[in-house]
Protein backbone atom coordinates (compact mmCIF):
# COMPACT_ATOMS: atom_id res chain seq x y z
CA UNK A 1 0.00 0.00 0.00
CA UNK A 2 1.46 3.58 -0.80
CA UNK A 3 1.58 6.03 2.21
CA UNK A 4 -0.76 8.31 2.43
CA UNK A 5 1.15 11.78 1.82
CA UNK A 6 -1.75 14.34 3.22
CA UNK A 7 -1.60 15.59 6.58
CA UNK A 8 -5.25 14.91 7.18
CA UNK A 9 -6.38 11.38 7.63
CA UNK A 10 -7.72 10.23 4.17
CA UNK A 11 -9.83 6.87 3.85
CA UNK A 12 -11.50 5.53 1.91
CA UNK A 13 -14.99 3.60 1.49
CA UNK A 14 -15.14 1.04 -1.67
CA UNK A 15 -17.86 -1.11 -3.21
CA UNK A 16 -19.25 -1.93 -5.69
CA UNK A 17 -22.55 -0.01 -6.57
CA UNK A 18 -25.75 -0.35 -3.96
CA UNK A 19 -23.59 -1.78 -1.36
CA UNK A 20 -24.63 1.33 1.14
CA UNK A 21 -21.52 3.35 1.36
CA UNK A 22 -23.70 6.63 1.40
CA UNK A 23 -25.77 5.09 3.69
CA UNK A 24 -23.01 3.79 5.89
CA UNK A 25 -21.24 7.27 5.74
CA UNK A 26 -24.65 9.09 6.52
CA UNK A 27 -24.68 6.39 9.91
CA UNK A 28 -21.07 7.08 10.92
CA UNK A 29 -20.55 10.74 10.52
CA UNK A 30 -22.66 11.76 14.17
CA UNK A 31 -20.58 9.09 16.24
CA UNK A 32 -17.84 11.01 14.95
CA UNK A 33 -19.10 14.27 15.56
CA UNK A 34 -20.23 12.79 19.31
CA UNK A 35 -16.48 12.68 19.44
CA UNK A 36 -15.35 16.72 18.48
CA UNK A 37 -14.12 15.21 14.52
CA UNK A 38 -14.57 17.47 11.90
CA UNK A 39 -15.07 15.43 9.09
CA UNK A 40 -14.82 16.26 5.46
CA UNK A 41 -16.63 14.42 2.88
CA UNK A 42 -15.45 13.85 -0.78
CA UNK A 43 -18.14 11.88 -2.94
CA UNK A 44 -17.12 10.35 -6.57
CA UNK A 45 -20.27 11.28 -8.70
CA UNK A 46 -20.45 8.96 -12.39
CA UNK A 47 -22.50 11.87 -14.07
CA UNK A 48 -22.41 15.73 -14.38
CA UNK A 49 -24.64 16.94 -11.59
CA UNK A 50 -25.38 20.75 -10.71
CA UNK A 51 -25.98 21.85 -7.22
CA UNK A 52 -27.63 25.02 -8.22
CA UNK A 53 -31.06 25.19 -10.26
CA UNK A 54 -31.84 26.90 -13.60
CA UNK A 55 -32.40 30.17 -13.51
CA UNK A 56 -31.12 30.81 -10.13
CA UNK A 57 -27.88 33.38 -10.50
CA UNK A 58 -25.03 31.41 -9.31
CA UNK A 59 -26.16 28.77 -12.09
CA UNK A 60 -27.16 31.60 -14.83
CA UNK A 61 -23.41 32.69 -14.30
CA UNK A 62 -21.88 29.70 -14.43
CA UNK A 63 -23.84 29.12 -17.54
CA UNK A 64 -22.69 32.81 -18.78
CA UNK A 65 -18.98 31.28 -18.60
CA UNK A 66 -17.70 31.93 -14.64
CA UNK A 67 -15.02 28.82 -14.30
CA UNK A 68 -15.16 29.74 -10.80
CA UNK A 69 -18.90 30.76 -8.93
CA UNK A 70 -18.36 31.13 -5.45
CA UNK A 71 -22.04 31.28 -3.65
CA UNK A 72 -22.04 31.81 -0.10
CA UNK A 73 -24.91 33.29 3.02
CA UNK A 74 -24.26 33.37 6.73
CA UNK A 75 -25.10 29.59 7.06
CA UNK A 76 -22.66 27.81 4.39
CA UNK A 77 -20.95 28.73 0.92
CA UNK A 78 -19.91 26.54 -2.12
CA UNK A 79 -17.79 26.52 -4.45
CA UNK A 80 -18.59 25.68 -8.34
CA UNK A 81 -15.75 24.97 -10.65
CA UNK A 82 -15.55 23.48 -14.16
CA UNK A 83 -13.69 21.13 -15.18
CA UNK A 84 -11.88 21.00 -18.55
CA UNK A 85 -11.89 17.98 -20.33
CA UNK A 86 -13.40 14.88 -19.66
CA UNK A 87 -10.81 13.46 -17.12
CA UNK A 88 -11.57 13.63 -13.54
CA UNK A 89 -9.37 15.54 -11.49
CA UNK A 90 -6.80 12.93 -9.43
CA UNK A 91 -8.37 12.56 -5.79
CA UNK A 92 -4.89 13.64 -4.23
CA UNK A 93 -6.15 16.93 -5.56
CA UNK A 94 -9.34 17.26 -4.09
CA UNK A 95 -8.06 15.99 -0.36
CA UNK A 96 -5.12 19.08 -0.87
CA UNK A 97 -7.95 21.20 -1.35
CA UNK A 98 -9.94 20.10 2.03
CA UNK A 99 -6.49 20.16 4.14
CA UNK A 100 -7.12 24.00 3.63
CA UNK A 101 -10.39 23.57 5.77
CA UNK A 102 -10.51 22.93 9.30
CA UNK A 103 -11.35 19.30 9.27
CA UNK A 104 -9.91 16.27 11.49
CA UNK A 105 -10.50 12.94 8.96
CA UNK A 106 -11.60 12.74 5.16
CA UNK A 107 -14.05 9.98 4.23
CA UNK A 108 -13.91 9.41 0.55
CA UNK A 109 -16.95 7.61 -0.71
CA UNK A 110 -16.21 5.98 -4.74
CA UNK A 111 -12.60 6.20 -6.03
CA UNK A 112 -12.60 2.50 -5.94
CA UNK A 113 -8.93 2.31 -7.42
CA UNK A 114 -7.50 5.30 -5.84
CA UNK A 115 -4.21 4.32 -3.69
CA UNK A 116 -5.30 5.41 -0.34
CA UNK A 117 -6.32 3.19 2.58
CA UNK A 118 -9.60 2.03 2.16
CA UNK A 119 -12.45 0.16 3.95
CA UNK A 120 -13.93 -2.44 1.82
CA UNK A 121 -17.99 -2.52 2.06
CA UNK A 122 -19.44 -6.05 1.34
CA UNK A 123 -22.85 -7.56 1.48
CA UNK A 124 -22.38 -11.39 0.32
CA UNK A 125 -26.21 -11.42 -1.10
CA UNK A 126 -25.48 -8.97 -3.91
CA UNK A 127 -22.91 -11.27 -5.70
CA UNK A 128 -20.08 -9.43 -6.05
CA UNK A 129 -16.69 -10.98 -5.47
CA UNK A 130 -13.80 -9.10 -2.57
CA UNK A 131 -12.26 -6.08 -4.04
CA UNK A 132 -9.49 -7.23 -1.27
CA UNK A 133 -8.19 -9.98 -3.25
CA UNK A 134 -7.21 -7.67 -5.88
CA UNK A 135 -6.54 -3.97 -4.04
CA UNK A 136 -3.38 -3.65 -1.36
CA UNK A 137 -4.93 -0.38 -0.35
CA UNK A 138 -7.94 -2.20 1.68
CA UNK A 139 -7.49 -2.27 5.11
CA UNK A 140 -10.26 -4.45 7.03
CA UNK A 141 -13.61 -5.53 5.16
CA UNK A 142 -17.32 -4.46 6.78
CA UNK A 143 -19.54 -6.91 6.08
CA UNK A 144 -23.04 -7.89 6.79
CA UNK A 145 -22.71 -12.08 6.82
CA UNK A 146 -19.66 -14.62 7.42
CA UNK A 147 -17.42 -14.09 4.56
CA UNK A 148 -16.43 -17.34 2.79
CA UNK A 149 -13.01 -17.36 2.37
CA UNK A 150 -9.97 -16.57 4.41
CA UNK A 151 -8.36 -13.06 4.93
CA UNK A 152 -5.79 -11.48 6.29
CA UNK A 153 -7.70 -8.17 7.20
CA UNK A 154 -9.61 -7.35 10.18
CA UNK A 155 -13.69 -8.18 9.66
CA UNK A 156 -16.24 -5.65 10.84
CA UNK A 157 -19.57 -5.82 11.07
CA UNK A 158 -20.97 -3.40 7.94
CA UNK A 159 -24.16 -2.69 10.71
CA UNK A 160 -22.29 -1.79 13.77
CA UNK A 161 -21.33 1.63 13.40
CA UNK A 162 -19.64 2.01 16.56
CA UNK A 163 -17.67 -0.76 15.79
CA UNK A 164 -16.54 1.26 12.73
CA UNK A 165 -15.44 4.34 14.13
CA UNK A 166 -14.00 2.85 16.77
CA UNK A 167 -12.09 0.86 13.93
CA UNK A 168 -11.03 4.07 12.49
CA UNK A 169 -10.16 6.36 15.51
CA UNK A 170 -8.40 3.50 16.96
CA UNK A 171 -6.75 1.30 13.86
CA UNK A 172 -6.40 3.87 11.19
CA UNK A 173 -6.02 7.87 12.81
CA UNK A 174 -4.32 6.68 16.03
CA UNK A 175 -1.91 4.49 13.80
CA UNK A 176 -0.93 7.36 11.51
Amino acid sequence: MKKNKTKIPALGFAAFSGTGKTTLLIKIIPFFKERNYKIGVIKHAHHAFDIDKKGKDSYELRKAGASHMLITSDSRWALMVENNGNDEEELHRHISRLEKENVDLILVEGFKSAYIPKIELHRASLGHPLICENDKNIIAVACDDKLKMNINLPILDINDYKMIVDYIINDFINKE
